[in-house]
């Protein structure tokens, strides 16, 4: 007969040691046990976590800062154009146009699409990935994106400036008799808004430029004023919130004595203008107010060059430091770089935090910081250098081919 064992005995052995506060045999062992292995998993994780974030940070900041020494190129396709011809940059598809017409090519020098036209003075506006071709003094403007034609404009009045939002819509200052009209037209020619400008009420406008969304026009009208010009810069909404507006009017500002010949929008929320001594910005995608101002001390300002983040303006430097003086404000307004150069350049690109400054020579390529990143001549003339999704890839047109140029 198998013996049997008296647990209850040991039982009531267990609960006075609860009882009196104890606690089993091991217990507190076996607590301390977890409680270290628990700490020890926890500073392992903390100790590879800051590892692998360490070497993601010398990983990206190794990438930022990485330096190239040489460029090679890769022939893509061989194309023609004329002398006459003027090449701009349409979302990394190359748009080629003249008197005569205006063709597409993608990155790889692959046709797209092209359309025929006759002009006298062509003249180019984009917006993302559309562009708007028209002629000066001419009736007639074409809307296209990078898929192909979106339609055609005519507006009957003699053209004196365009600018093209994202969706195709386009405004234009249009030169009547006796008043000057500013009209807003889809891609397809219908109008959408008109108003009339006279020098003796609101003054002529010498710049226009619609908001990405098409929502907001900013216009520069000049007029006298006792004897002096003076300068309005004016934002018109056509949104929800401009249709109880007099003329969509939203807001505007004034500056005597001064002369405004440029107007632009960066993005939906912001807008900058340049005089001819200071460079202004605006916020808001309802109402733009005055965000910010700065005088330039009476030096001449050469170029403008923006994206939408970004605006650069250059000087003449002549100094040790390099014959040209780049300054870059960020949409807030706010100066963040002062840098110099010697390149004769006909563009200057922002584009994935990098400065390309380049004419049909050569090119040199900064970081946000003003460090030089590469420099570099061309073996062919470039009539533009297109940045690619991978920033050190870029697309060149020349007169005969496109290439595509790899920094190492």
């Amino acid at each position: 007969m198998a013996e049997v064992k008296d647990f209850s005995s040991y039982a009531r052995k267990l609960n006075r040691n609860s009882d009196d506060g104890s606690s089993p045999v091991g217990d507190s062992s076996y607590k301390e046990k977890i409680r270290s292995h628990r700490l020890k998993v926890f500073f392992r994780t903390i100790i590879i976590a800051a590892v692998v974030l360490f070497a993601v940070i010398a990983i990206y900041i190794s990438w930022r800062d990485k330096e190239y020494s040489e460029a090679v190129l890769t022939m893509e396709a061989a194309i023609s154009n004329g002398s006459d011809s003027k090449v701009v940059d349409l979302s990394g598809f190359v748009i080629q146009y003249s008197k005569d017409g205006v063709g597409c090519y993608n990155s790889s020098g692959q046709p797209v699409w092209n359309q025929t036209y006759e002009m006298q003075n062509p003249m180019a506006h984009t917006c993302n990935s559309v562009v708007a071709i028209g002629d000066y003094n001419g009736h007639h403007i074409y809307v296209s994106n990078t898929s192909g034609s979106m339609g055609v404009v005519d507006t009957s009045l003699p053209i004196r400036d365009f600018c093209v939002s994202s969706q195709g819509v386009v405004a234009a200052i249009l030169d009547g008799t006796d008043v000057t009209w500013i009209y807003l037209y889809d891609c397809t020619g219908n109008t959408l808004a008109s108003f009339k400008t006279t020098m003796k009420d609101s003054g002529y406008p010498i710049s226009i430029s619609l908001s990405p969304n098409a929502e907001l026009l900013c216009v520069s009208y000049i007029y006298p004023d006792e004897g002096k010009l003076k300068t309005s810069v004016a934002f018109f909404n056509f949104g929800s919130v401009g249709q109880n507006s007099i003329d969509n009017y939203a807001s505007g500002y004034d500056y005597p004595g001064v002369v405004v010949p440029y107007v632009q929008f960066m993005n939906e929320n912001t807008a900058f203008a340049i005089s001819d001594d200071r460079i202004m910005f605006y916020t808001g995608n309802q109402k733009p107010v005055s965000k910010a101002e700065h005088l330039l001390g009476g030096e001449e300002i050469r170029s403008v060059y923006f994206n939408d983040s970004y605006i650069g303006l250059v000087f003449m430097n002549n100094t040790d430091d390099g014959e040209y003086r780049l300054q870059v404000y960020n949409t807030a307004g706010e100066q963040i770089l002062t840098t110099y150069f010697d390149v004769v350049y006909s563009n200057i690109i922002f584009d994935n935090k990098q400065i390309i400054i380049y004419n049909e020579d050569e090119c040199v390529i900064k970081d946000m910081s003003g460090h030089n990143k590469y420099e570099g001549t061309f073996t062919d003339p470039i009539k533009v250098m297109i940045p690619t999704k991978v920033r050190s890839r870029f697309t060149l047109v020349t007169s005969r081919n496109i290439m595509t140029m790899n920094l190492k």
